[in-house]
């Protein structure tokens, strides 16, 4: 069962636990170059991310958002660090939401400013740390990086918004250690009611981030922890969007797409099941139908074993089976398997 939470919103995208789980990722252009980050963002919006963050290392990047923002259709999140100015322009820019450790962007009075500012736009905050970025005082209290050190410090945080009676708080603790992430999040989840960002930082590239994001995020997701997600991989966003979306779908959270299964082959297989597969995974790739479609590699046992998909096909030599809920409903030649396929699909 999820973890209840506060909810509320990054413009007109819900967070928290009556919505459903958002994917997020961080553009990686300049975002001073106004052409490139919207190019980049429209991209990640038609692979379905639901909420963008920017960096915004200065205010001719705080300004851009405005111009932006009247291009996309996202919300935007500025991810700022220490500046307290970068914040305030940046809400004046019409962002969505913040990305800002209220500890680090200078006095109470500063601090202020920004709750005040985010307070008269609806704007929420989140409050990130990393195994990286932890307070020397609590390194020193708690001998090192570990989850009391990670999770006090996020928590000092935390507590200055509160005193400034601001609630609208997404919270993360991550590290590039998965057991350290989990066990970081458990903890907060038990402290606090708001909103958990979660994700594994630092991850690696995308074959080996993929792999260390999918255990560390899928485990935390598995135990009803985490509102919005992000896999952090070294390279393109939008694979990061399409990681995100498949953890969400492999642990039934996400329903909005073909779910393909396929067997691994073995001596009995006498088709081209690596590139059968390939090609409909391309065919149905847009196809917004909720179904599964099961790909065998021989007639002998596909049916049956793929008996709970809605519809799949088992191949022979030279022929194929395309099956129903594991009923046999047709014997098509090798060569027609995915045309009919196809066609049965489009039918349902």
């Amino acid at each position: 069962m999820r973890r209840k939470t506060k909810e509320f919103y990054y413009g007109t995208v819900g967070i928290g636990s009556d919505f459903p789980i958002t994917v997020q990722s961080m553009t990686n252009t300049d975002t001073r170059d106004i052409k490139s980050t919207v190019n980049q963002i429209i991209k990640l919006e038609k692979v379905d991310c639901d909420i963008i963050r920017v960096a915004v290392p200065d205010i001719e990047a705080a300004e851009a958002i405005k111009e932006i923002k009247k291009q996309v259709n996202i919300p935007i999140i500025a991810d700022i660090h220490f500046n307290y100015k970068l914040a305030l322009e940046s809400i004046k820019s019409g962002v969505e939401g913040l990305r800002i450790n209220p500890g680090n962007i200078g006095d109470e009075g500063k601090v202020k400013e920004v709750v005040k500012a985010c307070k008269d736009k609806n704007i929420p905050i989140r409050i990130g740390v990393n195994s990286g970025s932890i307070k020397k005082e609590y390194l020193e209290r708690y001998d090192g990086v570990n989850v009391n050190s990670m999770v006090e410090s996020a928590m000092e945080h935390v507590r200055i918004l509160e005193n400034m009676n601001f609630d609208k708080i997404v919270i993360s603790v991550k590290s590039t250690n998965i057991d350290m992430t989990i066990k970081s999040y458990e903890k907060l989840a038990n402290i606090v009611d708001y909103p958990l960002h979660i994700g594994i930082t630092e991850s690696g590239s995308p074959w080996k981030g993929t792999i260390k994001s999918s255990i560390g995020i899928g485990s935390l997701l598995y135990k009803g922890i985490g509102d919005t997600i992000r896999v952090s991989l070294t390279g393109n966003p939008i694979e990061e969007v399409k990681v995100g979306k498949q953890i969400l779908r492999s642990l039934g959270l996400l329903n909005d797409r073909i779910e393909i299964i396929s067997c691994p082959t073995c001596g009995r297989t006498r088709i081209d099941l690596e590139k059968i597969v390939q090609e409909v995974e391309n065919k149905v790739e847009k196809l917004k139908k909720p179904i599964k479609v099961a790909i065998m590699g021989c007639e002998v046992n596909g049916p049956g074993e793929a008996k709970e998909a809605d519809i799949g096909i088992a191949g022979g030599n030279g022929l194929g089976l395309i099956f129903k809920k594991g009923k046999i409903i047709k014997k098509v030649t090798k060569d027609k398997l995915i045309e009919e396929l196809i066609k049965e699909i489009n039918q349902l």
